[in-house]
């Protein structure tokens, strides 16, 4: 069964039906996709409310599941973790007398750097939206393609902070002075002493790491690569083996190795609820940047 256009027309007229046929529904996109953009525009607000520095904000437990190696707590309102109280008991770091353990208390507020960025492309995605809506040619579907695109960049942006790593902001703790910055602690942090929060995979993670300078081995070194004390079995139990063993960083101006590190996370309930709707508003676009691509009669990629 065929279908036909009666009283028949020529191929030539057919074809200028079908154009305005696909313009007509290329307008009627881009007027429901003005309404999509205050949908977007609103759960975007709802992941920038999640991140208001509101007391009395998130107390988050920072504590080993099966060992006394770290205990404590600390509270972040908005972008900053504004207090803390923790207690770390290493091989690699003996605690001041009276202490049984080492206290780390966080004594001035310490700045998220990945939060901060987190923030910024929320706030670049708003602008995208108003941009789109106000400032340009909502009927330019040309206009309106590119402007989904740079929204769908910016949100998967915002995600990939929120999963953190060493590529994103404040991701690399040799060279992040914020989470780092022994004045910011109570008693100040000793040189061999390098604990460093960040944002991984929507959790607080406290990384605690003792240093010590790196020395190239000496020609006089022991074969067995163990010391006299170790060789006799006199050092006792040392630092679990870690994936900084063998690497040097340049930590404050200093070459220094890791000799003991510690991971700590505690997942943090409104960061999870922002990745969320994250995960939700990105694929949204992704489908109306299909739709307007099928209609405009383009390759995703070409718009």
């Amino acid at each position: 069964m065929s279908a036909t256009v009666w009283p028949p027309i020529s191929h030539d007229d057919l074809i200028k039906e079908e154009e305005a046929s696909l313009a007509a529904e290329l307008e009627w996109l881009l007027e429901a996709l003005q309404d999509t953009l205050g949908s977007l525009k609103s759960g975007l607000e709802e992941c920038v409310a999640l991140l208001a520095p509101q007391d009395p904000g998130t107390t988050l437990a920072l504590s080993s599941s099966r060992s006394e190696t770290v205990k404590g707590f600390v509270t972040r309102i908005g972008t900053r973790v504004v207090k803390g109280d923790i207690s770390l008991r290493l091989p690699t770091l003996p605690p001041p007398r009276p202490h049984s353990a080492y206290p780390l208390h966080i004594s001035s507020p310490l700045v998220l750097p990945q939060l901060s960025s987190l923030l910024t492309l929320l706030n670049q995605s708003l602008d995208i939206i108003d941009i789109s809506t106000w400032t340009g040619d909502p009927h330019n579907a040309s206009f309106i393609s590119g402007q989904l695109r740079l929204l769908a960049d910016t949100i998967d942006e915002a995600k990939l902070v929120l999963k953190g790593g060493e590529e994103v902001v404040g991701g690399r703790w040799w060279e992040d002075d914020g989470a780092g910055d022994e004045t910011n602690y109570d008693p100040t942090l000793p040189p061999a002493l390098s604990p460093h929060l960040s944002i991984a995979s929507t959790s607080l993670l406290l990384t605690v790491r003792t240093l010590q300078p790196f020395r190239q081995p000496s020609p006089s070194a022991s074969l067995t690569g163990l010391s006299l004390r170790q060789r006799l079995g006199l050092a006792g139990a040392g630092p679990a083996p870690h994936d900084e063993t063998d690497q040097v960083f340049l930590y404050r101006g200093q070459e220094v190795r890791v000799v003991e590190k510690v991971r700590i996370e505690s997942q943090d309930p409104s960061l999870m609820a922002v990745m969320a709707k994250l995960s939700a508003l990105g694929h949204a676009v992704a489908g109306w940047r299909g739709n307007l691509a099928t209609v405009m009669g383009v390759e995703e990629e070409e718009e």
